[in-house]
């Protein structure tokens, strides 16, 4: 097949025309020979596009930011993050190529994922992360998991107390509960347990086994509410909210989306979320990340960015959930300043590049949902949380500069439109006044957490977020992979540590006395 019948690169002009303008440039790799290229960000037709021309392969024009004023307003947000003070690998290749993490990444690890396994009961067709027939089987050992985990551990200033188990489907090692539990020992307090929930409807047992071994949250797919939006687990969803009620730990869903497939259940999946908050604590949206060799009319038909979600939340709520209720991750670094300022001690900057993802939380109130913004001046507290850290670092008054904080908080709250049962204030003081985790969690257990999270591809590749990821995979080499790096440059990172780690599939049948087609999910006719 030529790159001509594909249209894997299209001809495109040195210059832009006059209905174009540049907004910065960067660097970008060719999604043929990923060839490190200058690349340019630029606005048409009120949307953000990034344009590349290899000299081997030709040129693209992908789109990178479907909204050129929300683009505006979340690059204000910018910031530089924090990184490791003793990086893993050298510089040699440059960025994306050096990842592990090297001195270039200006981001510590917020959430570590690892990779138990890269067996799965199901084969979706967008995904591109299950052992096939023929393939080598990963699947790292206790050791060398604990080796990962140090690994991270080890970082300075800031070590991440998250870890995402992932897969493949994690759920089919039969081991799963001993990683659990030692990932606590390990001293890691956040565990995500990634999965497509099969285990966790057939298996009554499993979430209460889950939570017992120290797993925090379900990090659950949930494409949609229909079996023609969701055919990989609909029929399976209800059994798995009645077993993670049943002891298990909460839930967060996780829709892959897709334009023309999904994406007009947005709204939908907000509503099915609120209808079991009692179990469900977030819903984080991933808009399809195209991977392979994909013909420009594919990517059309198929590419959807954040704003292009948001939109969708908006339209299919009624308005009730607005674009403006959203922010970018970086917007929060002002909250993280003062809780390190008055704890005394590193903590977590969310630092990532602004174009990754943004988030709201929302609160229900009757049949009506209601965005923070609606009665909190959410853009006041990130300046209040900026102010009075800088003050009390200037040793300016600590106690008359704690006062005014808590006087200017008050009202930055309208109290007549905050709904019934809320007391944002008491929410906010437990997160500042414990300095960790626990009271964050309040906040999560009193709302609805509402993220969306973009992950890139070799068409849209900007390696500047690259390098302010703090999304990362841990490594039994000892490196730690940001996730971009790591799922869209897999010769270099995924496929490649997972075949010099795997085993061949035959000798992993022999020692399981079984066969890999035996993981497949044959499901029995729904009872209707």
């Amino acid at each position: 097949m030529t790159l001509e019948e594909v249209d894997v690169l299209s001809t495109v002009e040195d210059r832009l025309d006059s209905s174009e303008h540049v907004i910065k440039t960067t660097k970008s790799l060719c999604p043929e020979c990923l060839k490190i290229l200058q690349a340019t960000i630029f606005e048409r037709d009120n949307k953000v596009w990034i344009k590349k021309k290899c000299p081997d392969h030709g040129g693209v024009i992908e789109l990178y930011w479907g909204d050129y004023p929300m683009y505006l307003k979340v690059r204000e947000a910018a910031y530089e993050g924090q990184a490791i003070l003793k990086p893993n690998t050298p510089i040699e290749r440059g960025c994306p190529f050096d990842c592990g993490l090297c001195e270039l990444h200006t981001s510590h690890t917020a959430l570590a994922n690892i990779v138990l396994t890269n067996r799965c009961d199901l084969s979706c067709w967008y995904c591109f992360f299950y052992a096939k027939k023929g393939d080598r089987i990963y699947e790292p050992s206790l050791d060398q998991i604990q080796t990962m985990l140090r690994t991270l551990k080890s970082q300075k200033p800031i070590a991440p107390n998250s870890i995402q188990l992932t897969g493949g489907e994690p759920a089919l090692r039969d081991d799963i509960c001993d990683i659990v539990r030692l990932v606590r020992e390990e001293g890691f307090n956040h565990i995500q347990f990634n999965t497509n929930g099969i285990r966790l409807a057939n298996d009554p047992n499993f979430a209460r086994n889950l939570l017992e071994a120290g797993v925090n949250v379900i990090y659950l797919s949930f494409d949609g509410v229909t079996p023609e939006a969701n055919p990989k687990n609909h029929w399976e969803i209800p059994k798995i909210l009645e077993n993670c009620r049943n002891g298990g730990p909460g839930i967060v869903l996780v829709p892959t989306v897709i334009k023309g497939k999904n994406d007009h259940e947005m709204g939908d999946i907000v509503r099915f979320a609120f209808a079991h908050v009692d179990k469900v604590r977030a819903v984080n949206i991933q808009p399809v990340s195209l991977v392979g060799r994909m013909p420009r009319r594919e990517r059309e038909r198929h590419r959807i960015t954040i704003p292009d979600v948001i939109k969708r939340i908006e339209e299919q709520t009624d308005g009730q959930i607005g674009r403006e209720a959203f922010y970018t991750i970086p917007n929060a670094m002002g909250i993280s300043h003062l809780v390190q300022t008055l704890s005394g001690r590193p903590i977590y900057e969310l630092s990532n590049h602004f174009a990754c993802g943004m988030a709201t939380y929302v609160f229900k109130e009757g049949d009506q949902m209601i965005p923070i913004t609606d009665f909190f001046n959410v853009d006041g507290f990130f300046e209040l949380c900026e102010q009075t850290a800088n003050n009390l670092q200037d040793r300016k008054g600590g106690t008359w500069t704690k006062f005014k904080f808590l006087w200017r908080l008050r009202k930055l709250i309208d109290t007549k439109r905050q709904p019934k049962g809320v007391n944002i204030r008491h929410l906010l003081m437990l997160i500042f006044r414990k300095g960790n985790y626990d009271g964050l969690r309040a906040f999560h257990h009193a709302s609805l957490f509402i993220g969306i999270m973009h992950f890139q591809d070799l068409y849209n590749y900007d390696i500047e977020r690259v390098q302010r990821c703090n999304i990362h995979y841990a490594m039994p080499d000892g490196t730690i992979v940001p996730f971009c790096a790591f799922n869209v440059i897999p010769v270099h990172y995924r496929d490649k540590i997972q075949e010099e780690y795997s085993i061949p599939q035959e000798q992993w049948e022999r020692e399981h006395k079984r066969s890999l087609k035996d993981d497949k999910y044959l499901r029995k006719p729904p009872p209707y």
